[in-house]
């Protein structure tokens, strides 16, 4: 039909114009080089970019590792945590005069540790307790020995006891890691807040309370740094003649207990273990 030819015609030759432009530029126009994909990463705002993700992502895996992650045990503490970590934690239990259990809280109350729910250790019990807390031996120091293993009281062992329990029992210390021993104790100093805003170390307390003497060991003896101090400390308790080294008078006397002779905590534990020695050579010979 002669409307549909005219049609026809018109859109052939629109399409004819517009192939021809196209051809024309692309003619005209030089060629451009092609971007590589890879060119994207080398810019400086994305080098810039990935830089600022790396180092915030490493400080903060430094800052939880150092700060944040919470030590159940005494094995999960490392050989280069020694005598540069501190532990900040809540005394669950006392054992004996130079010994206690310490729930470690990282970040102490401003990571909620005490007061925000389920950071409670006070609130927890001994079956949630275990394998969460890390034993503490106190360095330096060596208590009076309690009963135990069917051995009687040392001496102002009860008494020992007592005070650390008043001491630190149920409150929040800090302290410093110097090793961990063959019992899996941490061997560390222990700090504890006196009115508020100052810190006391809880071993030269005892020390100068009468309550405690220097550790005396062949080898391996950790003070942190304060040998000379502690001994000062208990050469002053001895010159007062307070705890353990005051005159016992006529009661303590007809009680067993010497004053200023005192039998010490590591002449006690040797005389007990000779004396168990003892009885194992002859119950074998029997």
């Amino acid at each position: 039909m002669p409307w549909q030819d005219w049609i026809w015609s018109r859109w052939s030759r629109k399409s004819d114009n517009t192939t021809d432009t196209i051809t024309r530029q692309a003619q005209t126009e030089p060629p451009t080089k092609k971007r590589s994909t890879w060119n994207a990463y080398l810019e400086p705002r994305t080098i810039t970019a990935c830089l600022a993700t790396a180092t915030a992502t490493y400080a903060g895996a430094r800052l939880y590792r150092t700060y944040l992650r919470r030590i159940r045990t005494a094995g999960y503490i490392k050989p280069t945590d020694f005598h540069k970590r501190s532990l900040y934690g809540y005394v669950t239990s006392v054992g004996d005069g130079d010994g206690f259990h310490l729930y470690h809280t990282p970040g102490g109350r401003l990571a909620g540790w005490g007061w925000y729910k389920g950071r409670k250790p006070q609130e927890l019990d001994r079956k949630q307790l275990k394998e969460q807390t890390v034993s503490v031996r106190l360095a330096g120091i060596d208590a009076p020995e309690c009963a135990h293993f069917g051995n009687p009281d040392q001496p102002f062992g009860p008494e020992a006891l007592a005070w650390l329990r008043d001491a630190i029992q149920g409150r929040y210390v800090r302290m410093t890691v110097h090793k961990v021993d063959q019992y899996q104790r941490v061997v560390g100093t222990a700090y504890r807040r006196k009115w508020g805003f100052l810190k006391s170390d809880v071993g030269l307390e005892m020390l100068k309370c009468g309550l405690a003497t220097v550790y005396e060991a062949k080898s391996g003896a950790e003070f942190g740094g304060k040998e000379e101090v502690y001994r000062r400390a208990e050469g002053r308790a001895k010159s007062r003649g307070v705890g353990m080294w005051r005159d016992v008078g006529l009661v303590g006397k007809l009680l067993g207990r010497k004053g200023g002779g005192l039998e010490s905590p590591r002449e006690y534990k040797s005389r007990i273990a000779a004396r168990d020695k003892e009885v194992k050579v002859v119950g074998g010979k029997a």
